[in-house]
């Protein structure tokens, strides 16, 4: 169902992204770039946080970008990686598969500067399996995400 609910968000906005389905499980970053062929630093990894007053965020960033917890807590406060569990409720999609795409319910998307290190990077599509190629700056229009320096 995650899947198609970013299929039908992209329905929804008009968008003629393809999603990419491989064989191979692409839940972390190196399983992802291997299949589908490109740097670690072209996939989009898309973490979620509860900050200090309990609001969840979306923040998407390089694959091979850390968090810098100053940076983090200048722009946002406190902040806590959700657990697995809440991830897939908050988002509506598995762990492995989170994007800012088609979530169960609206959260905010911050884009981390690191992206603009590529012309095109691939977040996940709904599913442990799943992809899409885009630009830093289509992400950043489809979501409405706001580009932050946190890496």
């Amino acid at each position: 169902m995650s899947l198609q609910s970013v299929r039908d968000y992209f329905v929804a906005r008009d968008l003629q992204l393809p999603i990419i389905e491989t064989a191979a499980s692409t839940a972390t970053v190196a399983m992802a770039a291997e299949a589908h062929g490109v740097e670690p630093g072209r996939i989009a990894k898309t973490l979620a946080f509860r900050l200090g007053e309990g609001r969840v965020i979306l923040l998407v960033a390089s694959g091979v970008a850390r968090i810098d917890n100053r940076k983090f807590k200048d722009a946002f406060g406190k902040g806590k990686m959700l657990a697995p569990d809440d991830v897939a409720e908050v988002t509506g999609h598995p762990v492995g598969g989170v994007c800012p795409f088609g979530l169960a319910q609206e959260l905010p998307v911050y884009l981390d500067h690191s992206l603009n290190n590529y012309d095109e990077v691939l977040p996940a599509a709904g599913s442990t399996n799943s992809a899409v190629r885009i630009t830093p700056a289509l992400m950043a229009t489809v979501t409405g995400g706001q580009w932050v320096d946190v890496c």
